[in-house]
C-alpha cells in the first residue's frame, strides 16, 4: 500500500523560506518523484519533477528559488523554497510515478502554503 505523507506547509511571510518534506511508504520500485500546487484560481501544476535518473525540471516560475531533493535511504523527499512570493500560496502535493516520468500514480494529501 503506497502512501506519501507531505508536511512543513504554513504560513510565512515574503522573502522567507519553508522547506516540504514527503514521506514514502510502500514504495518497492524507482520512481519518478516531484511536487505539484494547487494555486487559488489556476490549474494544478508541476513545480519540479525529479526522474529516476536524477534529471530535474522545475516550472520557471520557480527556477533559482526551489529545489528538489531526495533521500533514497528515508525514502523521503523534499521541496526547499527560499524568496517565497505571494503568488506561492497554494496547496502543495508531492507525486510518485512508477513511470521514468509524468504522469503521476499516487498522490499525497497536500500540504498548505500561505505567503503573506
Amino acid at each position: 500500500h503506497v502512501q506519501l505523507v507531505e508536511s512543513g506547509g504554513g504560513p510565512v511571510q515574503a522573502g522567507g523560506s519553508l522547506r516540504l518534506s514527503c514521506a514514502l511508504s510502500g514504495v518497492t520500485w524507482r520512481y519518478c518523484v516531484g511536487w505539484f500546487r494547487q494555486t487559488p484560481g489556476k490549474e494544478r501544476e508541476a513545480v519540479a519533477t525529479m526522474a529516476r535518473s536524477g534529471y530535474i525540471t522545475y516550472t520557471d516560475s520557480v527556477k533559482g528559488r526551489f529545489t528538489i531533493s531526495r533521500d533514497n535511504a528515508k525514502n523521503m523527499v523534499y521541496l526547499h523554497m527560499t524568496s517565497l512570493k505571494p503568488e506561492d500560496t497554494g496547496v502543495y502535493y508531492c507525486f510518485i510515478s512508477a513511470g521514468s516520468w509524468l504522469p503521476p500514480d499516487y498522490w499525497g494529501q497536500g500540504t498548505q502554503v500561505t505567503v503573506s
